[in-house]
């Protein structure tokens, strides 16, 4: 039975004892509401008072029964209640130890500090892949929030290095940095570049002159909301078929058109062969719309004699199913 569900039960028989022995008292003895409820609770409690009024031999027999109906009770309240919070501070502290040692086993993992609007859709976007996350966020009344949402968390001050070592930034593969103000994330950004100088990091700017400023601190990429909203919207009007084609290819709200890239192992089949030699449209039923070269280029649209090598990735459209099979075969 849910704990916080026994108490309360434990909680409801124990004020029925009171209403029922204070009934007892009424119809027995005649007294009043006041003289009946005093006379239930101190027998209830066995604190020893002296009766309020004589007892008729009738009531001297109800008042045994309550006695140790009472102490029974009070028994199995005093049980529940420090189970109840023994229970949870013992739950409390082995649910934090387990949450630290499996946020110290990562590696190759992202760090997300903050768990705000951006942050926690930004979770929830990157579930969907299996990527490892550790999120940083200081506002106790969200850690209910991430448990519900069963990402592992960090409870303080995201700028804080001891904090930043205890989520592995040291061997870290990135970090998103979605603070309630620019100020904080430039001081997180400066504080993180310093603890990992390889690390990637990804910043949430506010406006051009903080963008600026993350820049310079250390992050790699700096993003706007405001900017690519209105962005976005103002691509809705002009472009309104090619948004809701990205639209389908991002948000996976259908299986007959999705958008993947995808990376190339070295232990790959397909390194070495063109685009024309691979299968990749006749067994997949896939279109590479763009390649990534292992030194930073971008072919768009590739030839067919378009070679395949390690390092590059794949940006295809196709089935999820298929788009799974690909990556199966191009990073066994």
């Amino acid at each position: 039975m849910n704990r916080t569900k026994h108490l309360v039960i434990v909680c409801c028989l124990s004020i029925l004892m009171i209403i029922a022995g204070t009934l007892g008292y009424m119809l027995i003895e005649g007294w009043d509401v006041l003289d009946a409820l005093y006379m239930t609770v101190i027998t209830v409690a066995s604190v020893g008072y002296s009766e309020v009024q004589s007892l008729s031999s009738m009531g001297r027999i109800y008042t045994m029964v309550l006695i140790f109906s009472g102490l029974g009770l009070f028994v199995y309240v005093a049980g529940a209640v420090v189970q109840f919070m023994v229970e949870g501070q013992i739950r409390e502290t082995l649910g934090r130890r387990r949450l630290d040692k499996k946020i110290s086993q990562l590696e190759n993992h992202y760090i997300i500090c903050g768990y705000g609007r951006i942050g926690r859709v930004l979770c929830n976007k990157l579930k969907s892949k299996p990527i490892d996350l550790v999120v940083i966020e200081k506002d106790s009344e969200l850690i209910p929030v991430m448990e519900a949402d069963n990402v592992l968390h960090l409870s303080g001050d995201a700028t804080n290095e001891m904090l930043l070592l205890k989520a592995g930034i040291e061997h870290a593969k990135g970090l998103v940095a979605v603070l309630a103000t620019d100020t904080e994330n430039v001081f997180l950004v400066l504080t993180a570049r310093q603890l990992n100088k390889n690390i990637e990091i990804i910043a949430r700017a506010g406006s051009d002159r903080s963008a600026a400023k993350l820049t310079a601190a250390g992050a790699d990429r700096v993003e706007s909301p405001y900017a690519m909203g209105a962005s976005n919207m103002a691509n809705r009007i002009l472009r309104p078929t090619v948004t809701t084609f990205l639209d389908l290819a991002f948000t996976h709200r259908r299986k007959d058109i999705q958008m993947e890239e995808i990376p190339v192992g070295k232990a790959s089949a397909l390194v070495g062969k063109m685009l024309k030699d691979s299968g990749i449209r006749q067994n997949y039923n896939l279109i590479i719309i763009a390649i990534k070269k292992s030194d930073g280029g971008m072919l768009f649209n590739p030839s067919f004699e378009a070679t395949i090598n390690s390092g590059d990735t794949l940006i295809a459209v196709g089935e999820s199913g298929n788009l799974e099979k690909l990556e199966n075969v191009l990073n066994p």
